[in-house]
């Protein structure tokens, strides 16, 4: 037993196992955010139940938790089907979005959220190319959880951002 106490996770905590998280608040969510960067789906495969009032998306996420182990190992990098679950959801707005279209990749770059009042708020994807998906709440609650076991990244490498 440490003296240091308790810790907290690392990405490499999660290197072996399949994720299952919950965001319930901004912090929560920046961290579901940065395992989601370069995430890659398609109008196909997101969904919207009003009545539910549930937002689901299936995404090809990049393993960015086993990344180093994969350089280290001098191994393919990985990829894993992933649902991103918000409850809560009052509407969805999209912009540069194709609905239901199977066939255009788009990539996630980000999930940002704006609070509104009495725990309302905006919980907003960014994709690249200027997409957007707004998803209105009556409270912030996004779960992540792989769906599939990892497989071998269909580029061969990590995904790239040139610096500004």
């Amino acid at each position: 037993m440490s003296d240091q106490g308790p810790r907290d996770a690392s990405f490499a905590d999660g290197a072996e196992r399949p994720l299952r998280l919950k965001a319930l608040d901004a912090e929560d969510l920046g961290v579901i955010s940065a395992l989601v960067q370069d995430a890659v789906f398609n109008g196909s495969d997101m969904v919207f139940k009003p009545r539910e009032r549930r937002f689901a998306l299936l995404l090809g996420r990049f393993r960015w938790e086993d990344k180093d182990r994969a350089e280290a190992r001098r191994r393919d990098y990985e990829r894993v089907r992933t649902m991103l679950v918000v409850e809560d959801v009052q509407a969805v707005r999209s912009q540069g979005v194709p609905r239901g279209d199977s066939e255009t990749v788009l990539s996630l770059l980000s999930l940002g959220w704006e609070p509104g009042e009495d725990g309302t708020g905006t919980l907003r994807l960014v994709l690249a190319g200027d997409g957007e998906i707004e998803v209105a709440v009556e409270a912030l609650e996004v779960v992540l959880r792989d769906v599939t076991r990892p497989y071998a990244a269909p580029s061969g490498k990590a995904p790239g951002h040139e610096e500004n």
